[in-house]
């Protein structure tokens, strides 16, 4: 036989390569079973759908909140003492990191010693400094009290302005206290005071998306009732020092806590959101 014309071998598995061929051939050809078609039926509707439907801004939620809120706290008001319109300022500017019980325990000492507001105008801010150091922040707090002192006597006649525009031109008043003060004093409801407590629980409630103060207090304002905007912010406030409480919130004495669905909940009767966060 010539060299180079050798019969070709049998393969070692007893199969050969056409056989092979075939059969991939046969496999690929060969069409897949056909299955019946079968109609699937509509379940119940899932709990997204519900969800989807779920509007935590809607009216009547909001009354049954504010309902809840006037069930628990009856005639509460602004927690820090006070005695005319300068002290309610002068202690919610010492309020700032700082308790109210801490600032109760401060101003009856500091108003008996400066019983006026042309007594805080005629200090040095570190002569005020030992008076006020326990609420913290006390060398900012007492450049703040003597400069509004003295802006309250040389442009206002040593009267607190009732006016948000007024307020907000005397040093170390921003919105906050210019709405405690306007709401609480004067009972003017030119906004929502935005503390920590009411930040917190506004976000648990899914009335606001926003951690700044600024759009907290506008998200608010545009689903509270203007003439319970005062009293809102002071349920809310005792509302987190009694029963919202931070880090273990006192869910099953809460009356209302069919309406909140907050992660943090520690006794529910209703499911959980994840946009409910503090």
């Amino acid at each position: 036989m010539a060299r180079g014309n050798m019969p070709r071998q049998p393969s070692r598995s007893g199969r050969q390569e056409g056989v092979r061929k075939a059969s991939r051939t046969l496999l690929k050809k060969s069409p897949a079973p056909s299955r019946p078609r079968t109609t699937a039926k509509k379940g119940p509707k899932s709990s997204s759908a519900a969800k989807s439907r779920y509007n935590p801004i809607a009216p009547e939620r909001i009354r049954a909140i504010i309902a809840g809120l006037d069930q628990m706290y009856p005639g509460v008001t602004c927690a820090l003492t006070h005695r005319n319109a300068w002290e309610l300022l002068v202690a919610t500017i010492l309020s700032a990191q700082c308790t109210d019980v801490r600032v109760n325990i401060v101003t009856p000492v500091l108003f008996e010693k400066y019983p006026t507001v042309q007594h805080f105008a005629a200090l040095q801010p570190e002569e005020l400094e030992p008076d006020i150091r326990s609420t913290g922040f006390f060398r900012n707090k007492s450049k703040s009290l003597v400069g509004a002192a003295k802006k309250i006597v040389a442009d206002f006649g040593g009267e607190v302005p009732q006016t948000m525009d007024e307020l907000l031109t005397i040093p170390g008043v921003a919105r906050k206290t210019a709405n405690v003060v306007l709401g609480t004093w004067f009972k003017k409801n030119d906004g929502v005071v935005v503390d920590t407590h009411v930040t917190r629980i506004a976000r648990r409630l899914e009335l606001t998306k926003h951690e700044d103060a600024p759009r907290i207090e506008q998200d608010l304002m545009q689903v509270v009732p203007r003439e319970r905007w005062t009293d809102f912010s002071h349920e809310v406030i005792w509302h987190g020092r009694k029963l919202c409480i931070a880090r273990k919130p006192k869910c099953s004495d809460c009356a209302i806590e069919k309406l909140c669905h907050a992660a943090d909940k520690t006794w529910s009767t209703v499911e959980i959101h994840g946009a409910a966060k503090p």
